[in-house]
């Protein structure tokens, strides 16, 4: 997305106001994702793209998905870091099987955390692109 409002709006949309407004808030960069709103609940939103799909899906590379998510304190600091990792990879050119091998070994080798219980995150929005035969077009 090329307007920085516009996609911390979007992902913002994934929960509530109540939570929303105190939640950090990312945008996608050039490089991964970025802070654009610094949050005080330990919630995180962001607007994911196709290729946090599952890996065999027909919409992994889909330019216009648009996911938005909130990630609960929980998800945020076990999940988010796989988005992020995950995000870094596909920038960098990477292919599926990279990417997927490259996950495989940062988990295994816990430079990418455990995954917290209790974490989960919310898509609430009604203005998610979740691939060509779902959702609203952008």
């Amino acid at each position: 997305m090329t307007d920085r409002n516009a996609e911390i709006t979007l992902a913002q949309s994934a929960v509530p106001d109540s939570i929303s407004r105190y939640a950090t808030a990312m945008i996608l960069g050039s490089h991964g994702y970025e802070a654009a709103v610094n949050g005080s609940n330990g919630f995180v939103c962001v607007v994911e793209r196709g290729w946090m799909s599952p890996f065999d899906s027909p919409e992994f590379w889909n330019p216009k998905m648009r996911g938005p998510i909130c990630f609960n304190p929980q998800a945020a600091r076990s999940i988010l870091p796989i988005t992020m990792e995950r995000t870094k990879l596909v920038l960098a050119g990477r292919t599926k099987d990279q990417i997927m091998a490259d996950i495989k070994r940062d988990l295994d080798s816990k430079k990418l955390p455990a995954l917290e219980p209790g974490a989960m995150s919310y898509m609430l929005s009604a203005k998610s692109k979740l691939g060509d035969p779902v959702g609203i077009p952008i």
